[in-house]
């Protein structure tokens, strides 16, 4: 490969909103243009979901439909493969079966993909496998290694700005909500984002159990479960742990139908007591006034039990 004539498309979905920093800063130091496709619309999720089964997450119709949008747009569309990062650190399956079943859905175009694969168990660090991802785009190894700790910096430091963030807003006066859900629903501008906007317009803080210390949350959630063994399930359940006394509820966010929610939010309600609880999943069906109307009756809920109506 020549890396100066590259072009590499990232999906504006699932863990671009985990990695999106680390993945521009790593090719932004090797000199390689990144392109991103646009926000999730209407449009991107019809597109993906024709192109997926029927059983499939919303999350992952979603990102098909990124994948769609990049096709024909840039040489290569990056697919990673992150399986775990250690015992009892298991990602969901769709990100380890992720490039696999993307090449699959795309065979019959002329769309090429770059992949890295992540496996600790398997002894496949992260550090390696951006390693190989640089010497496959043919770059210096030095560079390749600079590029990485530069990312992984940056990367952190993005994480650290927005949990400080959190913190003060944790301190403000006024109702907050907490928010347990996958940066990749929460964010997302089709899925989580019209939850967040409505709070605050109904003068409601929203905060994010996502965004916290995340080696404290793994160790956190094991108050609320010893044996989740999904990653980000685990940071959700930390994040609760730490913020669910500042909270006046909390609201279970999720795409239907995710097998780790669909467990790890039951668990949720059965064991985390004394705060009122709302457990919304989204769909491709679902739309803004359905869900508005679930948003106010919780409020609602929340304003009589503190003696507000």
């Amino acid at each position: 490969m020549e890396k100066q004539s590259i072009k590499i498309g990232l999906p504006r979905a699932m863990l671009y909103y985990r990695y999106s920093v680390l993945w521009t800063t790593f090719f932004q130091e090797l000199e390689i243009e990144t392109v991103v496709s646009e926000p999730t619309n209407r449009d991107v999720l019809d597109r993906g979901t024709a192109l997926a089964i029927d059983e499939a997450c919303l999350s992952l119709k979603i990102y098909l439909g990124h994948v769609d949008a990049l096709v024909g747009k840039c040489d290569y569309i990056l697919l990673p493969r992150v399986s775990n990062f250690g015992f009892h650190r298991n990602m969901c399956t769709r990100f380890e079966a992720m490039p696999d079943l993307v090449r699959n859905v795309f065979r019959g175009t002329d769309q090429k993909f770059l992949s890295y694969d992540v496996d600790v168990l398997a002894k496949k660090n992260e550090e390696d496998a951006f390693l190989e991802l640089g010497l496959e785009l043919g770059c210096p190894v030095k560079a390749v290694k600079r590029a990485y700790k530069l990312a992984k910096k940056n990367s952190a430091a993005q994480h650290k700005v927005r949990v400080q963030k959190q913190e003060a807003l944790s301190r403000r006066e006024g109702m907050k909500v907490l928010i347990a859900a996958h940066s990749y629903v929460a964010e997302d501008p089709f899925m989580g984002k019209p939850v967040t906007d409505y709070l605050r317009q109904n003068g409601v803080i929203p905060l994010r159990a996502d965004l916290t210390d995340l080696d404290g949350a793994l160790k956190r959630s094991q108050a609320l479960s010893p044996t989740c063994k999904w990653e980000i399930s685990r940071e959700i359940l930390g994040g609760i742990q730490l913020r669910k006394d500042e909270a006046d509820g909390i609201i279970l966010l999720s795409a239907f139908p995710c097998g780790p929610d669909a467990m790890v939010n039951e668990l949720i309600l059965r064991r985390v007591k004394g705060i009122p609880m709302l457990n919304l999943v989204l769909d491709a069906q679902s739309g803004t006034a359905g869900v508005e109307t679930r948003l106010e009756s919780f409020i609602d809920i929340i304003r009589f039990k503190e003696g507000i109506l």
